[in-house]
C-alpha cells in the first residue's frame, strides 16, 4: 500500500503550545482509532528516504490529525474563539495525583462499559502531569514541623548545606530518569515499567520493591505528622493518656501517636478500599493547602519586617521557660498595691510565702527577662542564627550571649524548662530532612496519561525540583532572618504557648499553616495508600518474584486488595515506632536505595554500550549519574551507616534473587 504525507498549508504554530496545559485546539471531527504498527522504528516519507530517529514521541504520532486541523478553513473562525482560559481553569478543579490505573480501576468498579466508550487519547500536559503532582509530593510534613528545628540547630549555613546536598542527589537522579524516560517510546504504567522495561528486570524491580518500601513508610510518617499536629496544636486535649503527675511524658506522647496513628491508618486504608474517586474528589484541595500554607510563610516574613507578631517568650537566666507552667513572666507582681508571689515563684520554691520558701538557687541568682520569640526579619538576629547549636537528649535551651549567673540548680523539676528530646548531629539532620526532597517520581508515575511522556516527565520534573529547592533555600534563610534562636530549636512550641513554629511566622493567622499542614498531611497519607499497593501489584504481575504473585491479585475491577493489606501491614509498623524523627531515616534509606540503582543502572548502560540504551535527553551524560549514584551511597552512611547496610542486602538480595529466577 502506497504511503501518503499530509503537507500543512499554513505554519505550525500549535506546536509551541503544546506543553500548556488547557491550551488545545477542538477536535469537531468524528475520531476513528487508526491502527498503527507502534513498533515500526523505520518508516517512509513517501519518497523512499528513511527516518533518521528510531523512537517516535507521542506528538509526533498524532501529527497527522493536527495537520488535519489545520485545513478545516471552515471551522477557522470557531477555532479562534475557544475559550481557552475557562478550559485551563477546567482542568484546574478537576486536578487529581492519583496514580495510572486508578481511575480506570474505578469506572469499572461502577459498573462503566469501558468497551463502548470512545478511545481518548492521552492529553494531559506538563502542567498538570507532572509539575503540579511532583510539587505536591515533594512539599510535605518535613517542611511544615522539622525545617525551623533544623535550621535551629544545624544552623542557617550548615542547613544550607543539608538541602544543597539533598536537592542536587534528587536533580542528578531526575537527569537519569529523563535518560530513560527518552529511551525509545515511553511505556505506560509508571516509573516501574518506564525503568524495568529500559534497564531490564533485575534492575526494574530492585528499584519497584525499594520504591513501594519507601512509599509505604511515606505513608506512615505522614500519618504521624498528621497525628502530631492534631494532638499538639489543634485538639490538644483529645490525648488519651496522660503521665501521673501531669508533665508531659515521651512514653505517653507515643501510646498516643500509637493509638490514634492506628485509627487514621485503618480509616485511610478503608477509603481507599472503598474508592479511589473519594481521594480524587479532594486532591484539588490538597494542593490548595500547600500552596496557601507556604504563601502565608513569605506574607508572614514580609510583615515582620514592619510589624513582627507577638509571640514573647520568658527566659530566666539564659534558660528557656516553658510557657505552660507561669501566667506572668516575673518572680514577683504587685495585687492591690501588696507584692505577691507569682506561679513562677510557686513552681520554683514551693511555696508563694516568702519567708517559709526554699527556693531553687538558679531560680534565686538569675534574673527573669522577656523577649521577642519572632523579632522580624530587620532585627538583625540572621547573623546568631548562622552557627550550628548540637545539644544532648535532655539538655536545656539556652539563649546564647544571655548574661546568666552559673549555677546549676535543682534538676528535680526539669519540666519547667524546654528540653531537647533526641540528640542531634549534623548526620540525624540529613536523615530527618531527605524525605523532603522525594516525590521526584510523581510525574513519571502517570506515563500513560501524558501526550508527550518524553518531553513532559524531564522539563516537568526539573522545573518541580527548581521550584522546590528555591522555596527551601528561601525558607531557610526567612526562618533564620525572622525567628530568635531558642524559638527555633524548640521543636514542639512550648516556649510560645504550644504553638507551631512556622505557624507563628504566617499571616494573616497561625491558623493557616496548622490547618492548612494537618489536610496537606493527610492527603499525602492517602496518596502513599493508594500508590504503594498499586506499584506492589504491578512488580507481582511481572512474576519476576514468584512468592509475591499472590499480591497480583485484587477485586474485579483490578484493585489490589491484597497488595492494600500487606501496605496497611508495613506502615503499621513505621506507626508502632511512633516517631516522626525515627521514621524519615528509614524512609530515606529505601528512597535512595531507589535513586542509586537508577543512577547506577543509566552509568553501567552507557559505559557498556547496550545496543538498546539510546537516550535522546541532551543534558544526559555518564558522568552525572555516577556522580549521583556517589552521593546516594554517601547520604546512605552519612545518615545511619547500619541502615544503610539493611537497605543495601535487602536491594541486593532482591537483585541477586531476580537474576537467579531468569
Amino acid at each position: 500500500m502506497p504511503h501518503f504525507t499530509v503537507i500543512p498549508v499554513e505554519d505550525r504554530q500549535k506546536q509551541e503550545y503544546d506543553y500548556v496545559e488547557g491550551i488545545n485546539l477542538v477536535d469537531y471531527r468524528d475520531r476513528v482509532h487508526i491502527s498503527e504498527d507502534t513498533y515500526d522504528s523505520v518508516s517512509s516519507d513517501g519518497q523512499g528516504n528513511k527516518e533518521n530517529r528510531p523512537f517516535l514521541s507521542s506528538s509526533e504520532h498524532n501529527k497527522g490529525n493536527e495537520f488535519y486541523d489545520k485545513n478545516l478553513a471552515l471551522f477557522e473562525e470557531e477555532l479562534d474563539i475557544r475559550p481557552k482560559v475557562s478550559s485551563f481553569l477546567s482542568r484546574l478543579v478537576h486536578y487529581t495525583n492519583l496514580t495510572q490505573g486508578s481511575k480506570e480501576h474505578e469506572e469499572a468498579e461502577n459498573g462503566d462499559e469501558v468497551q463502548n466508550k470512545i478511545y481518548k487519547p492521552p492529553n494531559m500536559g506538563t502542567l498538570m502531569g507532572v509539575y503540579l503532582p511532583c510539587l505536591q509530593n515533594i512539599f510535605g510534613v518535613i517542611l511544615f514541623l522539622r525545617l525551623t528545628w533544623i535550621v535551629g540547630t544545624a544552623g542557617v549555613l550548615q542547613t544550607l548545606l543539608i538541602v544543597l546536598i539533598c536537592c542536587s542527589c534528587t536533580l542528578l537522579t531526575t537527569i537519569s530518569m529523563s535518560a530513560i524516560a527518552t529511551n525509545g517510546v515511553v511505556p505506560a504504567g509508571g516509573s516501574y515499567f518506564m525503568i524495568s522495561r529500559s534497564l531490564g528486570p533485575e534492575f526494574g524491580g530492585a528499584v519497584g520493591l525499594c520504591f513501594y518500601l519507601g512509599t509505604t513508610f511515606a505513608g506512615a510518617m505522614y500519618i504521624l505528622g498528621a497525628i502530631e499536629i492534631l494532638l499538639m496544636y489543634i485538639v490538644p486535649g483529645a490525648a488519651i493518656f496522660h503521665s501521673p503527675n501531669h508533665t508531659e511524658d515521651f512514653s505517653t506522647k507515643l501510646n498516643n501517636m500509637r493509638v490514634y496513628g492506628t485509627l487514621f491508618l485503618t480509616l485511610m486504608v478503608f477509603i481507599v478500599f472503598v474508592g479511589v474517586k473519594y481521594v480524587n474528589k479532594f486532591a484539588s484541595l490538597f494542593l490548595a493547602c500547600v500552596i496557601i500554607s507556604i504563601l502565608s510563610i513569605y506574607a508572614g516574613s514580609i510583615k515582620s519586617v514592619f510589624d513582627p507578631p507577638v509571640f514573647p517568650i520568658c527566659i530566666l537566666g539564659n534558660r528557656t521557660l516553658s510557657s505552660d507552667r507561669f501566667d506572668i513572666c516575673a518572680k514577683t507582681t504587685v495585687l492591690n498595691n501588696v507584692t505577691v508571689a507569682t506561679k513562677l515563684w510557686e513552681q520554683f520554691c514551693g511555696s508563694s510565702n516568702f519567708s517559709m520558701s526554699i527556693c531553687d538557687e538558679y531560680f534565686l541568682r538569675n534574673d527573669i527577662s522577656e523577649i521577642a520569640g519572632i523579632p522580624g526579619a530587620a532585627s538583625g538576629i540572621l547573623k546568631d542564627n548562622l552557627w550550628s547549636n548540637y545539644l544532648e537528649k535532655g539538655s536545656i535551651l539556652e539563649k546564647s550571649f544571655q548574661p546568666s549567673v552559673d549555677t546549676l540548680g535543682s534538676k528535680t523539676n526539669p519540666h519547667f524548662y524546654v528540653l531537647v528530646d533526641i540528640t542531634t548531629s549534623f548526620t540525624v539532620l540529613v536523615g530527618i530532612f531527605f524525605p523532603s526532597v522525594t516525590g521526584i517520581m510523581a510525574g513519571s508515575n502517570r506515563s500513560g496519561d501524558l501526550r508527550d511522556a518524553q518531553k513532559s516527565i524531564p522539563v516537568g520534573t526539573i522545573l518541580a525540583i527548581i521550584t522546590t529547592s528555591i522555596v527551601y533555600f528561601s525558607t531557610v534563610v526567612l526562618f533564620g532572618a525572622c525567628i530568635e534562636g531558642v524559638v527555633l530549636r524548640d521543636k514542639y512550641g512550648d516556649a510560645v504557648n504550644k504553638n507551631l513554629i512556622v505557624a507563628t511566622l504566617s499571616w494573616p493567622s497561625p491558623w493557616v499553616i496548622v490547618i492548612g499542614s494537618f489536610f496537606s498531611t493527610c492527603g499525602a497519607g492517602l496518596q502513599s495508600l493508594t500508590g504503594a499497593p498499586r506499584l506492589l501489584q504491578a512488580v507481582s504481575k511481572d512474576n519476576i518474584i514468584p512468592f509475591l504473585r499472590v499480591f497480583g491479585h485484587g477485586k474485579a475491577n483490578g484493585e489490589p486488595t491484597w497488595a492494600l493489606l500487606l501496605t496497611a501491614f508495613i506502615a503499621e509498623l513505621g506507626i508502632l515506632i511512633a516517631s516522626l524523627d525515627m521514621v524519615a531515616p528509614i524512609l530515606s534509606m529505601f528512597f535512595l536505595m531507589c535513586y542509586l540503582f537508577v543512577n547506577l543502572a543509566c552509568a553501567v548502560q552507557t559505559l557498556l554500550r547496550t545496543p538498546n540504551w539510546r537516550p535522546r535527553f541532551k543534558y544526559y551524560h555518564w558522568s552525572l549519574s555516577f556522580l549521583g549514584m556517589s552521593i546516594c551511597l554517601a547520604l546512605m552512611f552519612i545518615s545511619s551507616w547500619y541502615y544503610a547496610l539493611v537497605a543495601m542486602l535487602i536491594a541486593g538480595i532482591i537483585y541477586k534473587y531476580i537474576e537467579y529466577q531468569g
